[in-house]
């Protein structure tokens, strides 16, 4: 079954008071509220910029009583009219007095929640939202209060609902970022994490977008849609936790083992039939559920049910397994069995609405079996009703309209022209349609008030049922939406093994130590393109090698992409393309390596990249990693490399304060000049190549040392480029300090031969011939050549 795409918006409310912060916001895609106990943050708000970064929100809501700091951060993000189409969002700006703290406790608490069971009294209602809701947090409390505000004034999802519609919420969730490993968005654009292609056809997608060869287009092997969800969010929020990133790895570590290669196979099953929760709930909450929808929960009740049965069965000492054996309660089967006790599946669908199994309602099933047998019914009292009729009326028969009630169906005759002729005695007409004659008679009239309008009367029945059958969900919400939480999990964990698997990746160990050991590394997307791939290892010391400069041919770039993706794909709990792999605790990851230009942003690529360093050099820590290719390129030779000297000098006097650092330049007079003091913390790498006559034999292995050339020649006839000859000889007149010969002059001997034959001509020239025309003989024959040899 094919799960609808819906537009999800984001809605923020933030508050920043005395150095705290708080943060809700409203995802309409699951009908969610998250929420960020109060935390601490600087006057310069990074931590909120990076929640903005992360979240992507369409509105944001605060106080017009602001501190003057987040006044003028909201200002800067400020969307006019002109930019809402940036993606930057929209400010709004509420009284003060909507985000007191007791305004708030109250609008939380006399809201009504489809989650809470509706026999709850007051009280047991807030022990409830207490247990929930971290009410000791007066700052986020208050912003959560001008949430709910927002959302009730704005009718966010409900718009064309009625007024006493509320805008559905169907939990209430924690968010938190204090954990998480710093990648900005051209790390992400760097390293291919994602990729937006544009679809062949724009009609598959609202946004007329797919993914492309990314890190998450092949990790994406989820079979449900919360899966994949999850998975793009621990790709967006990497985390340097290790007791969580151990938790996954060991989930992993168990789908690879032999002898669970049959629950892999049973999780795989039930998780195709884990549907779109959230959406079915929100649909519930509105009075709007389709009739697919029954059979959705049904069928993810079910899987629920199977999936959970199956930890049981598992003896294994996984947090995730246990999680999901204790969490998925009984109330999964009862839903089940409810459903499939009530809802008709094979009914429903054929009559395009909701119907129930016989024996539920004796009322419903004495109605239909009346509807049933009406057909016989009628048919003997058309044939009554035509005995009491003209002898001229050849056929009569009686129908049932739902909302009418029963008529006499009468053909027309051709005697009947005018309305005036439709008048029979004793009957009342009610209209024509078809050349066919509707009437009242006295029986169709004593079958109204004996069996009613029976249509309509079962589908009203049938819809009370399923209200009270919507009830039963929503009141078991709490464990439908654990079952969307912890079945996302398993579905990222189980595609993130099936990648491990396919492509023989090694599990990540992680020390407190600064640094990493890498054996036999690989770019998981490259080795993937190439028809082989020659593996490097990566080796950088809490006190010696942090920062390493790559000298050389081509591919040093691909060496650094290939780094700072292996290190991101143990920061999200993923196996590693490599033999082994040993990952210290990395807080950041910074890269200049790819400018991304825009014509908004009104900078130049050279100051792009200075901002990209200038962003390494000011936030990177000792626990960093920082990538940086062929910075100083963008300007002029000396100032580029006096640039690259002077950051890479910066670092090495932190001395083991300085971050990871992989440096890839064909500035090689940094090496010849000496302008980096001899420290046990550089270390020099190149790619090994072999020069064979005039090819140059390319072996992708990197090693200890430094190459004084680029073989910029070599890689330009890789390229196809014809013009080669002339720029190794150049090149080699300026290493040699000798003077460029222009190749566009004549030689001096040619010249002289132009010179000898000019002055020859003018020496047989006549002088003392009067039909001698000596201007034109100048302008002819002297001046053109003396131009040439000039």
């Amino acid at each position: 079954q094919q799960e609808e795409q819906e537009c999800s918006e984001t809605h923020m409310s933030v508050l920043w008071y005395a150095g705290q912060l708080a943060i809700t916001y409203y995802d309409t895609e699951d009908c969610s509220v998250y929420f960020m106990p109060d935390i601490p943050d600087n006057e310069d708000l990074r931590l909120l910029h990076k929640v903005i970064g992360e979240v992507q929100p369409q509105t944001i809501v605060t106080s017009a009583k602001q501190d003057q700091n987040i006044a003028k951060f909201l200002t800067n993000l400020t969307a006019t009219a002109g930019e809402k189409d940036a993606g930057k969002p929209e400010i709004v700006l509420f009284p003060n007095i909507d985000f007191g703290l007791e305004v708030s406790k109250q609008r939380i608490l006399s809201r009504q929640f489809p989650f809470i069971p509706s026999h709850m009294t007051a009280t047991e209602k807030i022990l409830y939202l207490s247990s929930v809701i971290p009410f000791e947090n007066p700052l986020m409390i208050r912003a959560l209060g001008g949430l709910l505000k927002f959302l009730d004034r704005r009718r966010v999802g409900v718009e064309l609902e009625e007024s006493t519609v509320a805008v559905p919420i169907l939990s209430f969730k924690k968010f938190g970022l204090s954990e998480t490993v710093n990648v900005d968005q051209d790390a992400y654009c760097v390293l291919q994490v994602f990729k937006s292609d544009i679809h062949p056809s724009v009609y598959k997608l609202s946004s007329g977008l797919k993914e492309g060869f990314s890190l998450y287009g092949i990790l994406n092997r989820c079979k449900c849609k919360w899966g994949e969800k999850l998975l793009r969010l621990w790709l967006t929020r990497p985390t340097w936790n290790l007791t969580e990133l151990n938790k996954r790895l060991d989930v992993i570590q168990f789908f690879l083992l032999a002898q669970n290669h049959e629950a892999v196979l049973t999780f795989q099953g039930c998780l195709k039939n884990i549907k779109n929760v959230p959406l079915i709930l929100k649909r519930m909450t509105l009075s709007n559920t389709k009739v697919s929808d029954w059979q959705a929960l049904y069928k993810t009740a079910c899987s629920a049910v199977c999936l959970r049965d199956t930890c049981r069965s598992l003896t294994s000492t996984i947090e995730l397994f246990q999680t999901i054996s204790r969490v998925f309660t009984d109330d999964l089967r009862y839903l089940a069995s409810l459903i499939s006790k009530v809802v008709d599946f094979e009914g429903s669908i054929s009559e395009n609405r909701f119907t129930v199994r016989p024996s539920v309602d004796p009322t419903i099933d004495e109605k239909k079996r009346k509807l049933m047998g009406l057909s016989d019914f009628l048919t003997e009292v058309a044939q009554k009703e035509l005995e009491n009729l003209d002898d001229h009326i050849p056929s009569c028969c009686v129908i049932y309209i739902p909302l009418i009630g029963f008529l006499l169906s009468i053909p027309r005759l051709p005697t009947m022209v005018d309305k005036s002729d439709f008048e029979i005695e004793g009957l009342d007409f009610m209209f024509l349609s078809e050349d066919k004659l509707h009437y009242r008679s006295a029986r169709t009239k004593e079958l109204d008030s004996l069996l009613g309008d029976l249509h309509c009367e079962i589908r009203d029945q049938e819809t009370l049922i399923m209200h009270q059958l919507q009830t039963k969900v929503l009141e078991k919400s709490e464990v439908l939406n654990s079952v969307t939480e912890y079945t996302a999990q398993l579905d990222v964990l189980l595609a993130l093994a099936e990648m491990a698997r396919e492509n023989s990746y090694c599990r990540p160990r992680f020390t407190h130590r600064h640094g990493f050991h890498i054996k036999d590394g690989r770019h998981p997307l490259m080795e993937l393109c190439a028809k082989t791939f020659v593996a490097n290892p990566v080796n950088s010391g809490e006190a010696t090698r942090r920062i390493k400069i790559i000298t050389g041919p081509n591919s040093s770039g691909v060496y650094l992409k290939q780094v700072g993706l292996i290190v991101f794909m143990a920061l999200i709990g993923s196996y590693v393309p490599a033999a082994e792999a040993e990952i210290g605790v990395i807080d950041g990851i910074y890269t200049r390596i790819h400018s991304r230009e825009s014509v908004s942003v009104g900078l130049s690529t050279f100051m792009i990249d200075l901002n990209q360093v200038a962003k390494a050099v000011n936030n990177a820590t000792e626990r960093s990693l920082v990538l940086i290719d062929e910075f100083g390129k963008g300007t002029n030779t000396l100032d580029g490399l006096s640039l690259l000297a002077a950051v890479l000098r910066y670092w090495i006097s932190r001395g083991t304060q300085c971050p990871q650092v992989f440096v890839s330049t064909n500035f090689h007079s940094l090496m010849q000049l000496e302008l980096l003091p001899d420290t046990p913390l550089l270390e020099y790498l190149t790619m090994e190549t072999h020069q064979d006559g005039e090819e140059l034999i390319f072996f992708y292995q990197m090693k200890q040392g430094v190459c004084t050339v680029s073989h910029a020649a070599n890689i330009a006839a890789l390229a196809g480029t014809q013009i080669i000859e002339r720029g190794v000889e150049v090149s080699e007149l300026i290493r040699n300090g000798k003077a460029i010969k222009r190749t566009d002059h004549p030689s001096r001997g040619d010249r002289i031969e132009k010179c000898k034959s000019l002055v020859e001509k003018f020496l047989r020239l006549d002088l003392d011939d009067p039909q001698v025309d000596l201007e034109k003989f100048m302008r002819e024959e002297v001046l053109p050549p003396a131009a040439s040899v000039l």
